[in-house]
């Protein structure tokens, strides 16, 4: 029996969400907790990967059972027991076999979140950076990214990507009523520390470093000495991860 989890977790004491030998990671954390709860060894399949320190507002994960499980219920409320406080889980759904935290998902959404002022209660959830920045600079800017698929200039070196292309949906910075800036991003899929580099290059068009068309530039050099060091991972969150709809569709939205 295969089932999807939806989840959600603060990545402030995780080495990501990949399991590692050596330091704590959410994979382990909830494999710990299930095969606790379900007296059997389960090894669970993420959405994808996030790295050190980054969050999900919305990830999903698959495990296998050998058995059914009689109340999902009951089950979700121990789970969520046994969990640490930095993860909660939302829901437990039985899906088919062919369904793939990663390889069925078809669309992916990042938000990042700039606070243009010192906060100490958001210091662990938002870039906190005080130079002044021109959104509409970076918003032309991030329009571009719709018009590309390769995007060697923002991909890790070494992270074994067969391939840098990824097809951008929709790349648009917002800014709410306290000042806080958001980028939005959505994409088929995305290359490690991807949406990092990007943000920390876009910053530094809205600070005046790079004009729009320096950043055009940037995209089509496929060069990733070129584009900007990636953004701190606090304000980073996995938003929302999208399925066909005869494979599962999303029941949490909060």
């Amino acid at each position: 029996m295969r089932y999807f989890l939806e989840l959600k977790y603060d990545g402030a004491a995780y080495c990501g969400w990949q399991r590692q030998t050596d330091q704590p990671s959410v994979q382990q954390a909830i494999e710990t907790a299930l095969s606790t709860l379900l007296r059997e060894s389960i090894l669970i399949t993420g959405a994808g990967r996030t790295d050190t320190g980054v969050n999900a507002l919305y990830y999903v994960a698959h495990f296998d059972l050998s058995h059914p499980i009689d109340d999902l219920v009951q089950t979700l409320y121990k789970l969520n027991f046994l969990l640490p406080k930095d993860i909660s889980v939302s829901t437990l759904t039985s899906v088919c076999e062919e369904g793939h935290a990663r390889f069925s998902a078809c669309e992916r959404e990042y938000k990042y979140y700039i606070s243009p002022y010192k906060n100490p209660f958001t210091r662990s959830c938002a870039w906190q950076y005080y130079v002044p920045l021109n959104i509409d600079r970076m918003n032309e800017a991030a329009a571009m990214l719709l018009e590309y698929d390769d995007f060697t200039s923002f991909a890790k070196l070494n992270s074994n990507n067969k391939t840098n292309i990824c097809h951008v949906k929709q790349a648009i910075w917002t800014t709410d009523t306290n000042g806080v800036l958001c980028f939005t991003i959505r994409a088929d899929r995305f290359l490690r520390n991807m949406v990092r580099a990007l943000v920390g290059t876009l910053v530094d068009v809205g600070r005046g470093r790079y004009t729009p068309e320096e950043f055009r530039k940037i995209i089509e050099a496929r060069d990733l000495s070129l584009s900007s060091g990636g953004a701190p991972p606090q304000g980073l969150f996995l938003s929302d991860v999208r399925y066909p709809v005869e494979i599962f569709e999303r029941k949490t939205f909060y």
